[in-house]
Formats: C-alpha cells, sequence, structure tokens
C-alpha cells in the first residue's frame, strides 16, 4: 500500500526461489501492519504510530511461534517496522537472522523547488494547480524515507549493528 514498502512485493518469491537454489525451503510466516507517518498525519489512528512497534513486534512473533524455522529473514522499512522486528529477532534470538531493507527511495522534486512554489502560491503568484503540481511531483519513489529522520537513522542502525549488508 505504501511506496517505502512496495520493493517487497516481490521478494518472497525471491527469497523462496534463492532457499530452493541452495537446497532450502523458504515460508512466509507472516506479515507486519503498517503505517507511514507522511501518510497518515492528521488521520484517525496517528497517535496510534509508536504503538504500532509493538503490534509488529507481536505479529513477527507468533509468526515465528510455530518452532518451525532454522532461521528468519526479515523486510522491514521505517522507524516502526524496523524496531518492531527487531525486538521480535531479539525475542527469538536463537535463531540467526538477517534484515532485508527496501533500498533507499529515488527523491521526487528537491526541496527547495517546493518551497520556491509554495511561497510564490502563498504571494498569489501561482495558482493551486501550479502547487498541486509541485506536490505531486515532490513524492519519491519505492523505498526508504529520504528525508534525515527515524527512518534513515534506523535502516544505517540496522548497518551498524551488523543486521544488514554495507550500503543497504
Amino acid at each position: 500500500m505504501l511506496s517505502a514498502h512496495e520493493p517487497f512485493e516481490t521478494y518472497p518469491a525471491l527469497i523462496r526461489e534463492a532457499a530452493h537454489e541452495a537446497g532450502g525451503v523458504a515460508q512466509v510466516a507472516g506479515g507486519v501492519p503498517a503505517m507511514c507517518d507522511g501518510v497518515t498525519q492528521g488521520q484517525p489512528g496517528m497517535e496510534l504510530s509508536l504503538f504500532s512497534r509493538d503490534v509488529i513486534a507481536m505479529a513477527a512473533g507468533i509468526g515465528l511461534s510455530h518452532n518451525m524455522f532454522d532461521a528468519a529473514v526479515y523486510l522491514g522499512v521505517c522507524d516502526k517496522i524496523v524496531p518492531g522486528l527487531a525486538i521480535a529477532a531479539l525475542t527469538f534470538g536463537h535463531l540467526p537472522a538477517v534484515f532485508i531493507p527496501a533500498g533507499p527511495m529515488t527523491t521526487g522534486l528537491p526541496n527547495d523547488e517546493k518551497a520556491k512554489v509554495r511561497q510564490l502560491f502563498a504571494e498569489g503568484k501561482v495558482g493551486r494547480d501550479e502547487l498541486l503540481e509541485a506536490e505531486s511531483k515532490s513524492y519519491h519513489g519505492p523505498g526508504t524515507c529520504t528525508f534525515y529522520g527515524t527512518a534513515n537513522s534506523n535502516q544505517m542502525l540496522m548497518e551498524i549493528m551488523g543486521f544488514h549488508l554495507p550500503g543497504a
């Protein structure tokens, strides 16, 4: 549903194929709920953003609770999903685990250009159509949010701790 998570759509099939080629079997143990602060700002339920980490941890834990797995691969992006999955991984610390991020987002319209159009709109020098066009162009592509916020710092922390491959 969210652009940040879009790359993961095909990952389960790719992981299954890679495991099969290596002589193993891969199964999807479960999925976790996700919300994006950029999408849910001002919407009902936004106050649940940080609480969702606990729900994510429990959902992943329930998926792993069947004692059927030799390892776990966690697909996560964002400052709610990654910490929630890390909590689940620590709960099931006896299972080797790796985290796979969605990769960095491609950028949209640069912030200084977007700010210029917003300023011109506030001054009445451009209309609503121009403003909406600039706002639409500013949206980014799939992957980890590009702004230097907690989504990026979570991804960097996972890499620093050795849970992501370098440069992920």
